[in-house]
């Protein structure tokens, strides 16, 4: 639902000189597959094995438990991932400037909570 609606305003985004990029420990095939699936325009980066992800403390590896939930709901991370790992990276969001610097962050480890496209714009709008 989160790329859904940043997928929605990507056109707003881009007007205000951001680009919109998903980077995901998926592999490339998986990706693109997805992307086509959601019907996504934004850029696709593959972060194999989380290393990216990695850099900025935001990786996980889902609890064995909750893997054998996954699984039976025909979730299979470990076949995504471009590394074969049960590892993920928490939903985040940045807005890096040109000069490589985090101008804005948005990390929960509660995937459920995500913010809203519009901050993000406003805080395009505001630099």
């Amino acid at each position: 639902m989160e790329l859904d609606a940043l997928e929605a305003e990507h056109k707003k985004i881009k007007e205000l000189g951001a680009s919109l990029i998903m980077v995901s420990p998926q592999s490339k095939e998986a990706s693109r597959q997805f992307a086509e699936k959601k019907g996504l325009t934004m850029q696709l980066l593959v972060d194999s094995g989380n290393q990216v992800a990695k850099q900025f403390g935001l990786v996980y590896t889902v609890p064995d438990d909750l893997q054998k939930v996954y699984q039976q709901f025909g979730i299979h991370v470990d076949k995504n991932n471009a590394d074969g790992s049960w590892d993920l990276p928490m939903s985040s969001r940045y807005i890096i400037d040109k000069d490589a610097k985090i101008r804005y962050a948005q990390v929960n480890a509660d995937y459920t909570v995500r913010p809203d496209p519009s901050h993000t714009i406003e805080a395009l709008k505001s630099l």
